[in-house]
């Protein structure tokens, strides 16, 4: 199960317009590169929750069958007056409402959330797991002292087996620097700890109430690499850490031109009169003009235009983002009509004014064929 509902409220404004799992990473959808990860690990059925913008990642994946795998939706909310509302349920009760439907989870089974990139090694942690006989198996990795007031901290004993959480501690009070990665092994058994027909989360109340009861509860450390993606200040470390290649098996597009810039296809652009210093990728239908300047870490999305002149220093710019050659753009990231910070401040291109600056690409062919329009407008009149 994918976790999927949650209306990513920590990476805002993006998320007002596109679903946490569906934020591109070098132009790809989060979510996509967990199914991938899923499917190559052994499982190829996936249910996914959803709610916020549910539609979006839905006409997305619709049923998996391109990805390899079969995907199922558990849509958490209503139609209410022709418009779909969502209401999530929490984490463990969004389980429970899948369990309860059909009964799915019928052996050991995996949650994690939609928002994180892993490679984690799952059949691993199924052995370690089946092993001990547990009900449930936190993934776990351990992280500096100074960082743990960030994550749900989790103590083991010896063995591995849980002895108690703490949700976002002091760092002088943490008990363990090793954390919770919301990556989870569960047996069906575990559905007696849910109560029906309400919200209810895993990390602060299932997993508590599994520890009070005795159940067997166990963390375990494995070794692999995990980029969050909660926050826009994780998104834009993600975004850097990809587009340099310092994530583990992801794939970069485009086609490598010069050290470290990668193009798309049907790109225009002259390499002698515009300057592009990696790391940079560059989406197909981008347009750059003459004495343009590019510099990474920047992700330059398809469609783009990057007029004559223009300065691009370390950018994250989403599809069909017009950069004018006034613009110098640096350590931004522009998605629809919103400019953010990498520490998740923000301003409206519409209500500040600055669609002189930036806007959409589209835009400019709209503006153009109306001023075109006045031209012979106004030529027939003088006529």
């Amino acid at each position: 199960m994918i976790l999927a509902a949650g209306k990513g409220t920590r990476v805002r404004p993006i998320t007002n317009t596109v679903p946490k799992p569906m934020i591109p990473l070098l132009g790809k959808p989060i979510m996509e590169s967990i199914v991938e990860h899923l499917r190559d690990s052994g499982f190829d059925q996936i249910v996914v929750n959803s709610s916020h913008l549910a539609h979006v990642m839905q006409d997305y994946f619709r049923d998996g069958s391109q990805f390899g795998v079969e995907l199922a939706w558990s849509f958490e909310g209503l139609l209410r007056r022709g418009q779909l509302l969502g209401e999530a349920v929490g984490s463990a009760g969004g389980m429970k409402r899948i369990q309860e439907f059909s009964g799915f989870f019928d052996d050991t089974f995996a949650v994690l959330c939609g928002d994180a990139l892993v490679d984690v090694d799952f059949r691993e942690a199924v052995r370690f797991h089946r092993d001990r006989g547990a009900v449930a198996t936190i993934i776990l990795q351990d992280v500096p002292r100074e960082e743990v007031f960030r994550y749900g901290v989790v103590a083991t004993d010896a063995d591995g087996r849980v002895t108690r959480f703490q949700e976002k501690p002091a760092v002088q009070d943490a008990v363990s620097t090793k954390i919770n990665t919301g990556i989870y092994l569960f047996e069906p058994e575990v559905f007696r700890h849910i109560p029906a027909d309400q919200p209810f989360d895993i990390g602060s109340e299932l997993f508590p109430a599994l520890v009070a009861a005795g159940a067997p509860i166990y963390g375990v450390e494995l070794p692999f690499q995990w980029v969050d993606i909660g926050s826009v200040p994780d998104y834009w470390s993600a975004s850097r850490l990809a587009v340099s290649g310092g994530i583990r098996g992801y794939h970069l597009p485009g086609r490598e031109v010069s050290p470290g810039v990668r193009v798309g296809i049907n790109v225009r652009w002259n390499p002698e009169r515009a300057t592009v210093r990696g790391p940079v990728v560059i989406g197909g239908s981008c347009s750059i003009g003459d004495g343009a300047r590019i510099e990474g870490p920047s992700v330059i999305g398809a469609g783009c235009v990057i007029e004559p002149g223009a300065v691009v220093r370390e950018c994250i710019l989403a599809d069909y983002t017009r950069v004018s050659s006034v613009a110098r753009l640096e350590r931004l990231m522009v998605f629809g009509n919103q400019c953010i910070r990498p520490d998740g401040e923000h301003f409206d291109i519409d209500a500040t004014g600055v669609g002189w600056v930036v806007d959409d690409a589209r835009a400019k062919q709209e503006f153009a064929d109306e001023q075109l329009e006045l031209l012979e407008f106004a030529k027939g009149l003088k006529d």
